[in-house]
């Protein structure tokens, strides 16, 4: 018999009892590490719907950038009429028709994100998984289901509130991501939804890390999802002056620590990791793209939208993670930005780099995946933590494409244009969203 107790950083301290049933001795002392890999990963993205299309894509430098073909914009400044979106989706096989009419898409997104996951985790797709009371579902979201929240309230005001589907509350809250998820999984552990903003997925990835190294679960599927390219969004945002307005053409839009950059370019996707437990997944012989060791998380505590020029809030969730990894910041090698395109926030997280780094801050490689997949909100993180995976794989560091006129203020080696083959072995990939909410995810080559 063991008595376990739950130490910090996912280490477990087990005591085995002698004969009197007391376990009071050095000798009877055993610590044992749970160690979390990533088995697995699906996205939906601007890209291509599938993990390994969008890979291909961001290998390649290409955008997904193009004219916003999903709603109109009446009124609105013409400009702004681009996005990144998601192309030639179709949720079937992984729905039928029916189904897929009862929820929105942001749902449909994390559902065949989640297997093209579970199939690249050699779980044969969107099924029951073989240890369910051991499985959870995290998946978070920013916005939720705001294409069904305004065709239905479009729909009451032309023919009544008494024609208001059934399925019109369980197709647009936030949680239902996760929660169909479980049904079709038959997942029975932790099932949430982290909402906080464009952070809402790392914190989801960062959430199930810690539940599977506190031992509430041995896999988790993890992530985010959205899908809100309607026209009350896009006045929300180019009213907070957000989005890009100043282009050559819409695949030049998004570019990251350019002195250019005027705004980031509005998305739509999703991504789902499988977590696992190190020992469950070669239990299995399951393949392994890389090892989670750290998550971080702060607070800017300063303003709605923007964050502080210095980046401080950014700088103490970098600083956590690494603390939470237990490395020195000299052991990262690559950081996957949140470089959204603002002129406010590609200089502060900068300097946040900066500050944390000092002078090994020159050496890392710095790239924004959101050059080529535009801004996906609650979905970009955990996008951006399948690239970093599939980076860490592969040893092929993603390119910050249309910095074409670097920011003197920004003078990192953001790997411009092209992507770059290097051994990397620790990355980081940083997620901030409004409100001041800042995640860091640390991620390390896996080595057996």
């Amino acid at each position: 018999m063991r008595l376990h107790y739950s130490g910090r950083a996912g280490t477990r301290v087990c005591f085995t009892p002698d004969a009197s049933g007391r376990a009071n001795t050095e000798s009877q002392l055993e610590i044992v590490s749970r160690r979390v890999v990533i088995t697995g990963v699906g996205m939906v993205t601007a890209l291509g719907n599938t993990a390994a299309e969008t890979w291909e894509g961001v290998k390649a430098g290409r955008s997904g950038v193009g004219p916003l073909t999903k709603c109109e914009l009446p009124g609105i400044a013409p400009e702004i009429a681009i996005a990144a979106e998601v192309k030639n989706f179709s949720p079937e096989p992984v729905l039928n028709h029916k189904d897929a009419r009862r929820m929105d898409w942001f749902i449909q997104y994390a559902l065949v994100a989640a297997d093209d996951a579970m199939r690249s985790a050699g779980l044969g797709g969107l099924q029951p998984v073989p240890n369910p009371e051991e499985t959870g579902t995290i998946v978070g979201s920013g916005m939720g289901g705001l294409i069904s929240i305004m065709e239905t309230s479009d729909m009451a005001r032309e023919k009544g509130l008494n024609r208001v589907s059934p399925f019109f509350i369980p197709a647009s809250i936030i949680n239902l991501a996760s929660g169909q998820i479980a049904i079709r999984t038959g997942a029975q552990g932790p099932s949430y939804a982290p909402v906080s903003a464009c952070a809402s997925s790392n914190h989801a990835i960062g959430e199930a890390f810690h539940a599977i190294q506190r031992g509430d679960a041995v896999m988790m599927l993890a992530g985010g999802t959205e899908a809100c390219l309607t026209p009350i969004s896009y006045a929300g945002f180019a009213a907070a002056r957000a989005l890009a307005t100043q282009y050559d053409s819409p695949e030049t839009a998004s570019r990251p620590f350019d002195a250019k950059r005027s705004g980031f370019v509005h998305g739509e996707g999703g991504g789902i990791l499988v977590l696992e437990e190190l020992e469950s997944a070669r239990e299995r012989g399951a393949p392994i793209l890389a090892e989670i060791i750290g998550f971080g998380m702060s607070a800017d505590a300063f303003h709605i939208t923007a964050p502080p020029e210095n980046g401080e809030g950014a700088a103490l969730a970098m600083k956590r993670g690494l603390r939470s990894a237990g490395i020195a910041p000299q052991e990262v090698t690559y950081v996957n930005a949140h470089g959204t395109s603002t002129p406010v926030g590609d200089l502060a997280e900068t300097r946040a780099i900066k500050s944390v780094f000092g002078d090994h801050a020159h050496k890392l490689a710095v790239s924004s995946t959101k050059s080529m997949i535009g801004h996906a909100l609650g979905g970009s993180a955990s996008i951006e933590a399948g690239v970093c995976a599939f980076a860490l794989k592969e040893g092929i560091i993603p390119p910050t494409i249309n910095l074409t006129d670097p920011d003197p203020e920004c003078d990192l080696d953001y790997v411009p244009h092209t992507s770059r083959q290097a051994a990397l072995d620790v990355v980081i990939s940083n997620s901030f969203g409004f409100g001041g909410a800042n995640t860091t995810l640390v991620m390390r080559r896996f080595e057996s």
